[in-house]
């Protein structure tokens, strides 16, 4: 028995991985969290599987179908939206597992950040401009940020940021922006990235307060920010240059 824990991706049905979808089409327990993962996700389930939604469950109930599952010996697929190691709340999972003697597998999935960065048609990384990406998210009740993470203090890097759950403190996550972010950084809000609801809105830290309403993005929301969002920024890098040797290109090599 073996319980996977499975990226279901940003949303849409086609977005999960092959892995996943044949794990789905042959397991016979699926635990889903609904208030997440789209239920078109679950076209990927084989026809008999017993489906359970743990958005009103607690950690200590979803705990009881896995002991069930064992007794069984029930493979069991959890589906989580995006990838399980970005804010997937599995470590707890795992940890529990263990202690009842339950093997485990991860298949990994496609972010939300990645998703919307393709609807953006976007770069996050470009030369001369950022070489990294900061993914973090805004502190809530169920977990809050270690002061070491504030938005003020990783703003300071002024490189690509992708802020996670943002839309429910959109106003303070911009006032902590704008302490090193220039007022004219280009910045897009993404919810819903690949749902048939999906929203996108794309313009400046300066322009955000007045032309959106936060009430309206405030769940499922992406917030990317940087001078990777602009169009005429960067330049090209030395990989494709035809000046540029390496182990399969030489200089001068006629084609």
């Amino acid at each position: 028995m073996k319980v996977y824990f499975i990226g279901a991706g940003p949303g849409a049905a086609d977005l999960i991985t092959i892995r996943g979808a044949q794990i789905l089409g042959r397991v016979p327990i699926v635990l889903y969290a609904g208030s997440l993962v789209s239920k078109a996700l679950l076209v990927h389930c084989r026809a008999d599987a017993r489906v359970i939604n743990t958005a009103k469950l607690s950690l200590d109930e979803q705990e009881v179908y896995y002991s069930h599952a064992r007794d069984q010996n029930l493979d069991v697929a959890r589906l989580h939206s995006g990838d399980p190691s970005i804010y997937g709340a599995v470590a707890e999972q795992m940890r529990r597992l263990d202690r009842l003697g339950i093997r485990y597998e991860v298949v990994p999935g496609v972010s939300s950040f990645a998703a919307a960065a393709a609807l953006l048609n976007s770069e996050l990384t470009k030369p001369d401009v950022s070489q990294s990406i900061i993914l973090t998210r805004s502190g809530g009740r169920a977990s809050p940020m270690p002061e070491r993470e504030s938005l003020r203090s990783l703003a300071a890097h002024t490189t690509t940021m992708c802020i996670f759950l943002s839309g429910a403190q959109l106003t303070h996550v911009v006032s902590e922006l704008v302490t090193s972010y220039a007022p004219g950084t280009p910045v897009a809000l993404v919810q819903k990235a690949t749902w048939p609801e999906e929203r996108i809105w794309i313009g400046s830290l300066e322009r955000i307060g007045d032309e959106i309403t936060p009430a309206e993005w405030e769940l499922s929301t992406m917030l990317i920010v940087g001078e990777v969002l602009n169009r005429d920024g960067g330049t090209e890098s030395c990989l494709y240059s035809a000046g540029y040797s390496h182990r399969y290109r030489k200089c001068g090599k006629k084609v």
